[in-house]
C-alpha cells in the first residue's frame, strides 16, 4: 500500500519550500498574494477578532470568546462547528468575499503578525482579543501539529524544531515578536492581552475581563453559571487535543523542562526576553 501524505516525510527542501517571505516575515503558502488585500479588509465596529501565534490556545479561546459574547449554550456549541461561526481571515476558506459579507456581530480569528492584520484594526475600529502562551509548552504543541498535518508531514527531530522555530523558520515568523507586538499595544482601549496559563489558574478573573472587555450584561448568578460552562469546555478541549505524536516522543516533555528551566516571559520581563530564550534554546 502507497503512504500516505502524513507518512511521507518532508524532506528539508520540502519543508522550506512551504512558506514564503512577505516583508521579512514567514507565512504558509495561503497568503501568497492576499497580504495587501487583508490589509485593506473593511472592519467593523462590533466585530470580535480572537488574534494569537499557533498552538496558543485558540480553540479554546474561541469557544469561551463565542460562549460569553453570545450567550450560547454550551452544549449547543458541542454540537457545532465552532470553526464556521469563526473564520480565520487569512485561510483559503472561507475566504476573504465570505468574511466580508457576515453578519455582524462577526467573530473572526488570525494568526496573522499585528502589522498585518487589517489597517482599520490599528485604529482601534474593533475589539481585539490576544492570546499567548509560554513558549516552552508552545513548541512542543506546535511540533505536535507539524508532526500531524497532512500538508506539511514534518519528520525532523524535535532539536531542529526548536532551532527552526528560535530562527523563526516557521509559519508566522518570530513567536517573540509576534508577542512583543501585541504587548506593546495590550493597553489599547480595544485591545485584550490574556494568557493561556491564566485561563487554567483563574478561569473566573479571565471571564470577568471577557465580559467587561466585550461589554456583556451579566448578575452574579449568570457569570458563575457561565464560569461553570467555560471550565467543561476546557476540559472538553484539553482532553480532545492530548494526542501522541508517535513513537519515542514521550521525552519531550523532559527534554523541554531540563532545557527550558527558567520560568521566562516576555510578558512578564519585558524587551530583555528574547534574547535569553534564544540562549537557552540555542544550548540543544
Amino acid at each position: 500500500m502507497a503512504e500516505s501524505e502524513a507518512e511521507t516525510p518532508s524532506t528539508p527542501v520540502e519543508f522550506e519550500s512551504k512558506y514564503f517571505e512577505y516583508n521579512g516575515v514567514r507565512l504558509p503558502p495561503f497568503c501568497r498574494g492576499k497580504m495587501e488585500e487583508i490589509a485593506d479588509f473593511p472592519v467593523r465596529e462590533n466585530d470580535i477578532w480572537i488574534v494569537t501565534y499557533p498552538k496558543s490556545g485558540t480553540s479554546l479561546l474561541q469557544e469561551i470568546v463565542y460562549l460569553v459574547s453570545q450567550g450560547a449554550d454550551p452544549d449547543e456549541i458541542g454540537l457545532m462547528n465552532i470553526d464556521e461561526q469563526l473564520p480565520v481571515l487569512e485561510y483559503p476558506q472561507p475566504g476573504l468575499d465570505i468574511i466580508k459579507e457576515l453578519t455582524s456581530p462577526r467573530l473572526i480569528k488570525s494568526h496573522l503578525p499585528y502589522q498585518f492584520l487589517p489597517t482599520d484594526l490599528h485604529n482601534g475600529e474593533s475589539k481585539v482579543i490576544y492570546m499567548a502562551r509560554n513558549p516552552k509548552d508552545l513548541v512542543v504543541s506546535y511540533y505536535q501539529f507539524h508532526r500531524c498535518l497532512r500538508t506539511m508531514s514534518y519528520r525532523g527531530t524535535f532539536q531542529e524544531f526548536c532551532r527552526r522555530f528560535m530562527n523563526d523558520k516557521l509559519g508566522y515568523g518570530s513567536w517573540f515578536e509576534h508577542v512583543q507586538e501585541f504587548w506593546d499595544h495590550h493597553l489599547d482601549s480595544n485591545v485584550l492581552f490574556l494568557k493561556y496559563e491564566d485561563m487554567h489558574k483563574d478561569l473566573g478573573t479571565m471571564v470577568e475581563q471577557l465580559v467587561r472587555f466585550l461589554g456583556v450584561s451579566y448578575d452574579k448568578a449568570q457569570l458563575e453559571c457561565t464560569v461553570e460552562h467555560c471550565h467543561q469546555l476546557i476540559d472538553q478541549c484539553c482532553n480532545a487535543e492530548a494526542l501522541p505524536v508517535g513513537r519515542g516522543t514521550c521525552l519531550i516533555d523532559l527534554i523541554i523542562f531540563l532545557l527550558l528551566s527558567k520560568e521566562v516571559s516576555i510578558v512578564y520581563l519585558g524587551t530583555s526576553i528574547q534574547q535569553e530564550w534564544r540562549i537557552i534554546f540555542c544550548c540543544m
